[in-house]
């Protein structure tokens, strides 16, 4: 004989079991707003660029969320916390790649414009090997300073081909 069955609650009938899609997909380290892959990212990192309370700050893994179409710049591992554009102390280069005045390197401050400014003027760009020298002399901080908390040197010779590729087709 089976017991009857009907009348009992499964351990998951109050919702205990539940876990949301933003909960799935942030502990995959996908966005929980746009769904992209995030980087992980230094707790460090996120108390240095946030503009709010750090009492906000929760000790847990943060991601960097790269996508230029998604408000959220890092969420934690179970998706149940986010930072936005408007709570970071920096705009963020990836969220705005089409600007001329954002940074690109935080540490010695080149933007978009001063590249183009520079190739534009001496024909060449000497950014890249002015941030290896900055390396070199222990002046770089991108782990604190750089919103994606890691180096910015491929982001900046991504801006220096992008800017020689569009001066080349307006020549």
């Amino acid at each position: 004989m089976q017991p009857d069955l009907t009348n009992q609650h499964s351990c998951c009938s109050n919702g205990a079991c539940e876990i949301s899609i933003s909960q799935i997909t942030a502990s995959a380290g996908l966005c929980p707003a746009s769904g992209s892959k995030g980087r992980r990212v230094d707790g460090a990192t996120v108390k240095a660029m946030l503009a709010v309370s750090l009492t906000e700050v929760r000790d847990a893994p943060y991601f960097f969320c790269k996508d230029a179409d998604c408000p959220v710049v890092y969420f934690s591992d179970d998706g149940t916390q986010t930072f936005t554009k408007d709570q970071i102390r920096e705009r963020v280069y990836q969220k705005e790649p089409d600007s001329d005045d954002v940074f690109v390197c935080y540490c010695f401050r080149h933007t978009p414009g001063s590249i183009r400014a520079e190739l534009i003027a001496t024909g060449e760009s000497t950014v890249v090997e002015g941030i290896n020298a900055g390396i070199q002399a222990g002046q770089c901080a991108c782990d604190i300073r750089n919103p994606q908390g890691s180096c910015c040197l491929g982001n900046v010779n991504a801006v220096v081909k992008a800017v020689q590729q569009t001066m080349k087709v307006e020549a």
